[in-house]
């Protein structure tokens, strides 16, 4: 894959989304090796700014900032990730404000831009990382898993605290897939979050012509939904923006649950740790070897072999035990909901009940087990793809042991499987759901 380029200067212009002033902004032409530069026009000397992770600000609410001496950029996110997308080695952005147009609070509108402006390939190879050993930050229930993988996917889960507008999508992230499928997903808000925001200085520039809000069950915006899980798209797009902070076109699979700007942030930065090491020569460590756990002939499994099978580690394993395999299509597992977990902190404080969307994890991961059994689990991974006919009955809270029955009703060629979960505390059912995933090879070196 050869670099790539624009043709010719295109600009826009409009409101900035937390500043609220107006601002115009150019893509300009850039030669081999050039990269991605930002360049303030409006500040003496007109000084440039390189997106990387060492020049991360410290304001990662709501948006991604960037700062070097006297230059300070924001919200760049949507910018980056429409430059990513669209396979954008070498560009200059030049802006006369701190922080770009929200347009319609998509990357569409820059896709449309770079297209205006023609991408061109250049005379000199693209140097990706290839990532080469998993790595994996958490922070409550949230978690990013980056794995090798020959290209770069993304598959998502997004929620918010009350299990509602949960959503899924695993996609490849290519030019073409990126402008149809990814580009045109728009911010969103909880409407209850607003009035902090605005008291933060934030969303000065906001409206419901560049933002989805989200009040209760009800979808207030100038238009439609652009797609059925638009929420989850727009998290995938924010993980590609803040990606290329990483500073070279990255080869891996990146898996999300409840994805942020901070927690994007820090998966960053470990990859950057990993291609500096990688770079310099550095022997990387290899993992300890797993002890191979026969899954197809298991009558059950006990938390350590739960741990060789699944890529899940503290605190996002959210199985315990499983007690028994029904049948080649059928298991049932548990897991033990204490005060310890960490999530009941913010979740709530006085009134803990456990996530909806952590009940769909649970499923999930057992399903993935399940789907395990079926091709034998050495050297693969079960990855979460979407959930369906999701229903919330009655709270989880702490000290309840949560049953978790999932059987495959579908499966396709050992790769791709379907199975309808349930989870029951005390014998009644508490959630229920139907969950698709994928079996994948882990891409671990022999």
């Amino acid at each position: 894959m050869k670099q790539r380029s624009i043709l010719r200067e295109v600009s826009t212009f409009g409101k900035s989304l937390h500043t609220g002033q107006e601002v115009t902004l150019s893509f300009k032409p850039a030669p081999v090796g050039h990269g991605i530069i930002f360049r303030r026009i409006d500040l003496i000397g007109r000084p440039e700014l390189k997106p990387t992770i060492e020049a991360l600000g410290a304001d990662l609410v709501r948006n991604t900032s960037l700062a070097a001496g006297h230059i300070k950029l924001e919200t760049i996110e949507h910018v980056l990730a429409a430059i990513t997308g669209m396979g954008v080695d070498n560009i200059v952005v030049e802006m006369n404000a701190s922080e770009p147009p929200i347009l319609d609070g998509s990357s569409k509108l820059y896709v449309n831009l770079l297209q205006e402006a023609e991408i061109v390939e250049q005379d000199k190879p693209r140097e990706y990382f290839v990532l080469e050993q998993p790595i994996s930050v958490t922070k409550g229930n949230r978690s990013l898993i980056a794995l090798p993988y020959d290209g770069f996917k993304i598959s998502c889960t997004s929620a918010d605290d009350r299990g509602i507008h949960t959503q899924h999508l695993s996609i490849d992230i290519e030019p073409e897939t990126f402008a149809a499928q990814i580009a045109p997903a728009r911010t969103f808000t909880i409407y209850e979050d607003i009035e902090p925001l605005l008291k933060m200085g934030k969303i000065q520039g906001g409206s419901l012509d560049s933002a989805i809000v989200i009040k209760g069950d009800k979808i207030l915006s100038k238009e439609p939904l652009r797609f059925k899980d638009e929420f989850v798209r727009h998290k995938i797009l924010d993980i590609v923006g803040d990606l290329t902070l990483l500073g070279r076109p990255l080869k891996a699979h990146i898996v999300a649950v409840r994805p942020g700007h901070a927690l994007n942030a820090e998966l960053t930065q470990g990859l950057f740790q990993a291609m500096s090491d990688k770079l310099s020569g550095k022997k990387i460590k290899k993992p300890s070897p797993i002890v191979h756990v026969d899954v197809t002939k298991a009558d059950q499994l006990d938390t350590r072999q739960i741990l060789n099978l699944l890529p899940h580690r503290y605190p996002f394993v959210m199985i315990d035990r499983v007690e028994k395999f029904v049948s080649n299509e059928e298991l049932v597992a548990v897991k033990n909901v204490t005060i310890n977990e960490n999530y009941f902190q913010g979740h709530y404080p006085g009134r803990p009940v456990m996530p909806g969307v952590l009940q769909i994890e649970c499923m999930a991961q057992a399903a993935g087990l399940l789907m395990l059994r079926q091709v034998d689990g050495e050297n693969k991974i079960a990855l979460f793809m979407s959930v369906d006919k999701v229903k919330f009955r009655q709270a989880v809270r702490p000290g309840d042991k949560l049953e978790i029955t999932v059987k495959l009703v579908k499966s396709r060629a050992g790769k791709i499987g379907v199975a309808q979960g349930t989870c029951r505390v005390d014998g009644k059912i508490v959630s229920s759901g139907e969950l698709m995933f994928t079996i994948v090879d882990t891409g671990e070196e022999a």
